[in-house]
């Protein structure tokens, strides 16, 4: 395995019932003045809302709404809630949603300590934050991008047309809450678009190097197994309260650094999805869903064994007179079967993009990733993105 440090600061309370429980409690250590954060306003409509400000008035907290935080957060939002903040004086986030609340509100939580332009000194280009960022908390309602336990946070640069993200430990939320009855209320297609999210996150930390045997790789396939087979149970029931539990913290595991510890991982897939976001807002997991099998398609021979070895220990594809190369091919493959299981999109067309979309700006404008079994260029991207069509 590769060198690392390993840090994860976010305390994390799981379970049913875990705000009514602890949250009255985790208030009484900041501040009068809460800014509570969140998307279009479905928190209201299944009763978490009226759940969250019952505690908050509880606790005699004087609470500021920042609300409509957009599917793809942008940057004009970001600096709307900086200025929110600025001007309440908000002594705690309380950012209650999915991932995009969430990235949206580590992205304010650093501005509001900030007084220069943060998109040039923390997105543009890697930052240094030598200071402490507006203490934030989170209620998670849509699982599946596992943002609640790093500091990761993806921005939409709609003047630039540039979704970016970066990772600093120091916007790591101060504390998580995890109820995955919150989630029973989520549309079907966004929970499936969620968990392959979710998939999509092992997968790139998965395909790279190093191929020796090591512990990251050996979790990511059993957390890959139980994302399937747990999505499977939720689709069938939605509140199936184990299959949604799991999904929940299959999502927190994927991203709160733990597998990542030791490989170089992926991600191109993930910047060809910002950037097709970033051109036509499409859905991330279903962006995801459409461009994968046809990515490993093209990098499957450069990684064949990593490849065969998830189409044994993920998929259950027998050995039996295979080589490894059609071991490769039958693991994408069983993905590219379960996306159409699932119900995701597997063509633009599908996904809503028009046809007539400037591909090759798209393609031009995708970062290049050095952790990838077969380093991309522009003209391959542009490929890919030709056979999503």
């Amino acid at each position: 395995m590769n060198n690392f440090i390993f840090e994860n600061s976010s305390k994390v309370y799981f379970g049913e019932g875990c705000v009514k429980e602890y949250l009255s409690n985790i208030l009484s250590a900041y501040g009068d003045t809460v800014m509570l954060c969140y998307g279009g306003g479905s928190i209201k409509k299944n009763g978490i809302y009226d759940e969250v400000i019952t505690v908050l008035k509880k606790e005699n907290k004087a609470v500021v709404e920042f609300s409509g935080i957009p599917s793809n957060p942008t940057y004009s939002k970001v600096l709307d809630g900086v200025k929110l903040a600025k001007e309440s004086n908000a002594d705690l986030i309380l950012a209650v949603g999915g991932g995009s609340v969430m990235d949206c509100c580590k992205a304010i939580s650093l501005g509001a300590k900030y007084d220069g332009d943060i998109w040039a000194d923390f997105w543009a280009r890697p930052g240094v934050i030598d200071f402490e960022p507006l203490p934030l908390g989170m209620i998670v309602t849509v699982s599946g991008t596992g943002s609640e336990c790093n500091g990761g946070a993806v921005i939409t640069n709609e003047e630039l047309k540039i979704k970016t993200g970066k990772d600093y430990p120091q916007l790591n939320a101060k504390f998580v809450m995890l109820d995955s009855t919150y989630t029973y209320s989520v549309p079907e297609f966004q929970m499936v678009s969620g968990a392959f999210d979710t998939l999509s996150h092992i997968m790139e930390i998965y395909f790279s190097e190093p191929n020796e045997s090591n512990v990251s790789d050996d979790i990511s396939e059993a957390l890959m197994k139980n994302v399937i087979t747990n999505l499977r149970a939720a689709i069938k029931n939605p509140e199936d309260y184990t299959a949604r539990s799991n999904l929940m913290w299959d999502a927190t595991m994927a991203e709160n650094r733990i597998i990542k510890l030791g490989k170089k991982t992926d991600f191109e897939c993930h910047q060809m999805e910002h950037q097709l976001g970033a051109y036509t807002n499409c859905n991330h997991g279903a962006g995801l869903a459409v461009l994968h099998p046809v990515y490993y398609r093209h990098i499957c021979k450069a990684g064949e064994k990593k490849f065969a070895q998830f189409a044994v220990n993920v998929w259950g594809v027998s050995k039996d007179g295979k080589t490894d190369e059609e071991l490769a091919k039958a693991g994408v493959e069983a993905l590219a079967n379960f996306i159409k299981e699932i119900g995701m999109p597997t063509t633009f067309k599908e996904l809503g993009i028009d046809e007539n979309i400037n591909l090759k700006e798209i393609a031009d404008s995708c970062g290049i990733v050095p952790g990838a079994y077969k380093k991309m260029t522009h003209e391959e991207i542009l490929k890919i993105f030709e056979e999503c069509k």
